[in-house]
C-alpha cells in the first residue's frame, strides 16, 4: 500500500522579491518569529482574479507554509489551486517599481499585471 503525497504548493520567490519582502517584515513593529506574508488569490481585476500580499502575524489552520531565502509565504488552499508553480519577482525600472507575478496557470491576463483568468 503507497502512502498518498499531501497536496502541496510549489512557490518560487525571487532573491529580489525576498529582499523586498524582508524589507516589508522589518518595517512592521513587534513581529513574532512566525510572520510571513500571505500571498492569496481575490476575486477583482480586470481580468477575474488579482494578487494580494499581506503581512500576517501567523499562519492560520489548512495554510500551506513555503519557505524561500529565509521568509515565510502563507497559501489557503483556495488560492493554492491558482498560485501552484508561480514565479513571484521585484523589478525596477522607468515605470516604477513592485511585485510581479509569471502564474503558469493563468489563461489570459491584462496589462496591469496584476489581474489574470484562469
Amino acid at each position: 500500500m503507497s502512502a498518498v503525497a499531501a497536496p502541496s504548493v510549489e512557490m518560487n520567490v525571487t532573491v529580489p522579491a525576498s529582499e523586498e519582502i524582508k524589507k516589508f517584515l522589518a518595517a512592521e513593529d513587534d513581529l513574532p518569529e512566525t510572520a510571513g506574508l500571505r500571498v492569496r488569490v481575490v476575486p477583482g481585476g480586470c481580468s477575474g482574479f488579482q494578487y494580494s500580499l499581506n503581512v500576517e502575524e501567523d499562519s492560520k489552520q489548512g495554510d500551506f507554509l513555503v519557505e524561500q531565502h529565509g521568509i515565510k509565504l502563507f497559501v489557503d488552499m483556495f488560492s493554492a489551486q491558482y498560485l501552484n508553480g508561480i514565479t513571484i519577482d521585484y523589478v525596477s525600472n522607468m515605470m516604477g517599481s513592485g511585485f510581479t507575478f509569471e502564474n503558469p496557470n493563468a489563461t489570459g491576463g491584462c496589462g496591469c499585471g496584476t489581474s489574470f483568468s484562469a
